[in-house]
């Protein structure tokens, strides 16, 4: 096939896939234990963030936050045991991307944790999340003290049971029975203020609004609802992870479209940073995590920092997070900047998309759709990688969150899969 030829042909299989990615409507219509409702996850398997990685590569979040999920689990007693089953290899750890799932930071998600269920009534596919713990110290930054899994055992049981009652019965006569809609949420959010990934305040009160009449409809127990109600509310990414699994929903709409360009997945395990592209199967493309450059809590610097980490950048890959800046000036107060940058970060990721997002719209830019769509080809042509919103995690297991910036991936990935793509296509 002549260079006219395949340009045309991958052209025609980039807009497909773009459309496919826009059209997704991810639908949130449950809460349920991820063992039971993620297929192919096995008994003996814990989930991540980023590409593959085993114990002895895995940084310190993602070993900590393993632990922790042992722990769990009931697999193991103390931490000693726990380390030891995990070197053991005895426990399978496969990516999060593999069974459908998106993670923050860690990512780790064990068969007993419940998870959100995303149904894409568009294109028929299902995308998971687990429930976001709030601030402090959490398993996704590597956390496992007593009182973090007292906390995860409450939202993997008392909580997840009352959202569950909630989405499948809790609606009111005459409302739709397919669910929250979170694009919807999403398209309102930004709106907002919010850009979908870093800041998502506004976001996380809607999902609450959202969600309380439906609570307060099934819950049996008022202090309970309350409980999880102020729980909700007091968190300002409570809906970071409904929203992640919509944007896996709609980044996996758009996947194994052949002959096309386009990324369907960033993800970091804060060791690697990899990447899948539409029309070259399940292969990853990886290179060595980059630290994020920003601000930091008191107390901490740069050198404190762990390589870039978590399943997050799905929002980036989606047509938000970094690429709707502009919609959320106040984000840089978090990840440091000025307004101006905000709107600078977005139009630049237009450069490098195949479309501008139909229902995503960020009115300081006249409405214009969020750019959407990364193209391998515009990346390596321009020399522009995608931009990512993100926390910094504190390389060491436990301590948690230490700042917010601003990332990039290493160019090399998206070199390398365009190697590929011209070996397969060209």
């Amino acid at each position: 096939m002549n260079e006219q030829d395949l340009g045309t042909r991958v052209d025609q299989a980039n807009r497909t896939a773009v459309e496919r990615m826009v059209e997704a409507r991810p639908m949130l219509t449950t809460v349920a234990m991820a063992g039971e409702v993620i297929p192919g996850l096995g008994e003996r398997q814990l989930l991540h963030a980023g590409p593959p990685i085993d114990w002895q590569r895995a940084s310190g979040p993602l070993r900590g936050a393993i632990i922790g999920a042992l722990l769990l689990e009931g697999w193991a007693q103390t931490q000693e045991e726990a380390r030891s089953l995990a070197q053991s290899g005895e426990i399978d750890l496969a990516p999060c991307h593999h069974f459908g799932c998106a993670g923050p930071m860690a990512g780790v998600i064990s068969p007993s944790m419940a998870v959100y269920v995303i149904e894409n009534v568009t294109h028929g596919n299902r995308a998971f999340s687990n429930l976001n713990e709030g601030y402090g110290k959490v398993l996704r930054y590597g956390a496992y003290s007593s009182e973090v899994l007292a906390k995860l055992r409450w939202m993997n049981g008392a909580m997840a049971g009352l959202l569950k009652a909630a989405l499948e019965e809790g609606g009111a006569a005459g409302e739709s029975s397919e669910g929250l809609d979170m694009r919807a949420l999403l398209a309102e959010a930004l709106h907002m203020g919010d850009e979908g990934h870093n800041r998502n305040k506004a976001g996380s009160i809607l999902f609450t609004k959202l969600l309380a009449p439906r609570i307060a409809r099934v819950a049996q127990e008022r202090e309970e609802a309350a409980r999880v109600l102020a729980f909700l509310g007091d968190n300002a990414l409570s809906v970071l992870n409904p929203m992640m699994a919509a944007a896996k929903a709609m980044a996996d709409a758009a996947h194994g479209q052949e002959a096309s360009t386009i990324v369907t997945a960033m993800a970091r395990n804060g060791t690697d940073f990899g990447i899948r592209v539409s029309g070259l199967g399940e292969e990853w493309f990886t290179a060595p995590a980059a630290t994020p450059d920003g601000l930091y809590f008191s107390g901490f610097s740069a050198a404190d920092a762990n390589p870039d980490i978590g399943d997050s950048t799905i929002t980036e890959t989606a047509g938000f997070g970094a690429f709707a800046m502009a919609a959320a000036p106040a984000i840089v107060q978090f990840v440091s900047g000025k307004p101006a940058d905000a709107i600078t970060a977005t139009l630049e990721m237009y450069e490098i998309t195949a479309g501008e997002h139909p229902h995503l719209t960020i009115p300081s830019l006249d409405f214009r759709g969020t750019p959407v769509g990364i193209d391998l080809r515009k990346v390596v042509e321009l020399g522009i990688t995608p931009r990512v919103n993100t926390g910094i995690a504190h390389r060491e297991a436990g301590i948690g969150q230490i700042g917010a910036g601003l990332v990039r991936p290493p160019m090399e990935i998206f070199e390398s899969a365009l190697i590929a793509f011209d070996q397969r296509y060209g």
